[in-house]
């Protein structure tokens, strides 16, 4: 008997009418496994290459065959992490289901609460959830969670990949382990991803207590051709990014028009920009508007209609966007992605490339675009190595290789923490210590939590001065004044914030506002309007940097990014530097600047040396590893007295204010011998519920995660034992 043949009737007739011949290879895979087993299962395939109906054609299945329908509540949960992923799942989900009984409800924060109303008096069928109203369920609706979900056989996680190692990941794992308490049952768990660098690491997030049992089944072939080019472009004369973004509109134009495309930009502001140019072409052209910006600002009724023109044929749209485009919201085929900038993860790329080439017979196009600074001997060295534009190679090269990032080892979360604290008090209207313990370490996903730092948690929840919670005399927690108000508010359901905004403050003047996501600390340095400038003091509080211009002469102008960088990816940056093959992709101009950036790397001296004088009191090193880990090092030093500034895989030390050399605090830090990392005034406030954290659990958190101190010694010993071989001592 076929997979085909396994499947409910109704299933198999809308499968006739679809017009399909067959089943694709994983779904005939997954059916094999959803019908034959209890086993939780990882679904892996490119971008339309059919994971949605691998998992729902079985499962729908075993609805209609009555296997999953005789107890009460929804059968099978859908979990995806965009309100607009939710609404297109909802609308192939009810053509599947078109010629059946089953009951299919979308719920979000856009959902009519008569809808809501109606599914709760009578669930049953799909329900498709964003984690954020599922935790309002808990809360609002904790005494009826066995009623609306008693008969819960599987949840599918859609977009497994953006969940695996972020707050949000963190929460779902606390919720679907709450789910699984509140039935006193296992639910089988379905992720689909079309990126996953790690998949044993995937299955340890889907079961983190029998990751072995999880099945994956994961798209042989099936790509499509692939064109590429990457196109380099010099900043030079009075306004030099404006004429590289003035040159790139242009292409894109000549290049896009008429088609559907896909432009990411970067940031909110860049993605203006560039759709602002674009809209001027058009208009000074005489011709119709087809190029929109598409961002979280923007109001749901602009975002829909961006997304509907991409979805109509007739009417060519390119979307100038964030990365509100990159999961799986259904926006048709697109001709061409175009990436300006390299982005921080191959899985990103990989992500918004799988939007192209979708049709059958057509190619999968990236245009990437990259802009160097113009460069003299006088130029900072990272102007000098072109980082961009050897990131985006050795990205691009890691993508053709197959390889993308892997989550991170698991950290504390103690933000995460917070809210699901709260939340198993609001829903229970108290709670103890000891079951909150028992809910969120011991079967929930704080594991690395041990009770020590647990008890620490909840007496800084309980401080006079944070009143989240209080205890009662019979030991039993409740929320305290501050608490009920955060639980109280709408924007408490969802466990993370964007980047604080902070101001950029040269003397009692603000430069401008800066997302702030990365750990930054007197004597650090940062890049914001095309300049550098040292850190003074950061003011958590106030959100306010105050800063000081970092030296004079020519700083760098476009390195320095936020943004956390792989180390694999670093170590592929080296191999492009050391090599002398020229990637076929490149145009002439980013052929020119790769030769410079070989050129600078070799006469710098960084073919032979790790640590470079770059004259003065300053000094590169070429740490070679990924951002957690150079960024780690930078703080080690800095709490040395050295003045830092991290760049892509280099560090830049200043040691005018310093006696000794940094060879000697290298030395110092192999030996384990690292000083206190964070002054009074390192941020350390990332996270929603950081600020009702101490400073003491604050660093704990960090360490988990943002900080890599054991790597620390090894770092040291390899800069400074390969600076001795050198130089011959």
């Amino acid at each position: 008997m076929t997979a085909f043949d396994k499947l409910a009737r109704p299933v198999q007739k809308w499968i006739r009418n679809k017009g399909w011949r067959e089943l694709r290879d994983i779904q005939a895979r997954s059916t094999e496994i959803v019908l034959g087993s209890n086993k939780d299962l990882i679904v892996s395939a490119s971008t339309a290459g059919g994971k949605t109906e691998a998992a729902f054609l079985p499962l729908i299945s075993q609805v209609l065959d009555g296997d999953m329908g005789a107890s009460q509540g929804f059968s099978i949960v859908y979990i995806g992490p965009l309100k607009a992923l939710i609404n297109d799942q909802t609308r192939r989900l009810q053509d599947i289901c078109t010629e059946t009984e089953i009951q299919i409800t979308p719920w979000h924060g856009d959902i009519s609460s008569s809808i809501k109303a109606k599914a709760e008096k009578s669930p049953s069928g799909i329900l498709l959830v964003t984690p954020e109203s599922l935790e309002a369920l808990f809360i609002h609706k904790g005494a009826s969670i066995p009623h609306l979900f008693g008969g819960a056989k599987a949840i599918v996680i859609d977009e497994l990949h953006t969940f695996l190692d972020t707050e949000r990941g963190v929460h779902l794992r606390s919720l679907m382990a709450r789910l699984e308490l509140a039935i006193s049952r296992p639910i089988r768990r379905i992720g689909l991803s079309a990126t996953l660098g790690n998949i044993n690491l995937a299955r340890g997030y889907l079961r983190p207590n029998a990751p072995a049992d999880v099945e994956t089944v994961v798209a042989e072939g099936g790509d499509s051709e692939l064109l590429l080019q990457l196109r380099g472009y010099l900043a030079s004369g009075d306004n030099e990014e404006d004429a590289a973004d003035a040159s790139i509109a242009s292409h894109l134009f000549e290049s896009l028009r008429g088609s559907n495309n896909l432009i990411f930009a970067g940031s909110r502001g860049r993605v203006e920009e560039f759709a602002d140019r674009l809209r001027t072409l058009c208009e000074e052209s005489h011709l119709p508007q087809e190029f929109y910006p598409h961002h979280a600002s923007l109001s749901k009724e602009h975002r829909e209609f961006v997304e509907h023109r991409l979805k109509d044929e007739t009417l060519p749209t390119s979307a100038v966007c964030t990365s509100t485009l990159e999961l799986g919201i259904d926006i048709g085929d697109v001709v061409c992605v175009a990436q300006i900038g390299p982005p921080f993860t191959v899985a990103a790329l990989r992500q918004r490339l799988g939007r192209s080439g979708r049709r059958e017979g057509q190619p999968a196009t990236l245009r990437q675009y990259a802009i160097e600074a113009a460069v003299d001997a006088d130029s900072h060295f990272s102007d000098r190595l072109r980082l961009g534009l050897v990131r985006s190679i050795a990205m691009i090269e890691l993508l053709l290789q197959g390889w993308c990032e892997a989550p991170r080892p698991e950290a504390l979360q103690l933000s995460t923490l917070v809210h699901q604290i709260l939340s198993i008090i609001a829903e229970r209207g108290g709670a103890s210590a000891k079951r909150l313990y028992m809910t969120l370490c011991e079967k929930g996903p704080f594991s690395a939590v041990d009770p020590k730092t647990f008890v620490a948690v909840l007496r800084q929840l309980g401080s006079p001065e944070t009143a989240i919670i209080e205890q009662i005399d019979d030991g039993f927690l409740l929320l305290g004044r501050t608490g009920e108000k955060l639980v109280q508010h709408y924007s408490f359901y969802a466990v993370f914030n964007t980047p604080e905004e902070y101001r950029i403050i040269h003397d009692g003047k603000q430069l401008g506002t800066l997302p702030v996501n990365q750990i930054l600390a007197p004597k650090l340095t940062l890049i914001f309007s095309g300049r550098r400038w040292e850190i003074i003091e950061v003011d958590d509080l106030d959100k306010a940097i105050m800063v000081k211009p970092a030296r004079a002469g020519r700083p760098p102008i476009f390195g320095g990014d936020a943004g956390n960088i792989d180390d694999q990816v670093i170590e592929e940056m080296r191999q492009v530097y050391e090599c002398d093959t020229v990637p076929r992709y490149l145009d002439q101009r980013a052929i020119q600047l790769l030769s410079e950036a070989r050129s600078s790397f070799r006469n710098l001296g960084f073919q032979t040396k790790q640590i470079v004088p770059l004259g003065e009191s300053r000094t590169a090193l070429a740490v070679w590893c990924g951002s957690v880990k150079a960024g780690t090092l930078a703080l080690a030093l800095r709490s040395e007295g050295f003045k830092v500034e991290q760049y892509d895989g280099f560090l830049e030390v200043d040691g005018k204010d310093v006696d000794f050399s940094v060879s000697d605090s290298l030395s110092r830090i192999s030996n384990g011998d690292v000083r206190d990392l964070f002054s009074d005034t390192t941020n350390l406030m990332f996270e929603k519920f950081h600020p009702y954290l101490s400073a003491e659990l604050l660093q704990l958190d960090a360490l988990s995660s943002r900080l890599d101190c054991d790597a620390l010694p090894e770092i040291a010993d390899t800069l400074n034992s390969g600076s001795e071989s050198e130089s011959g001592l």
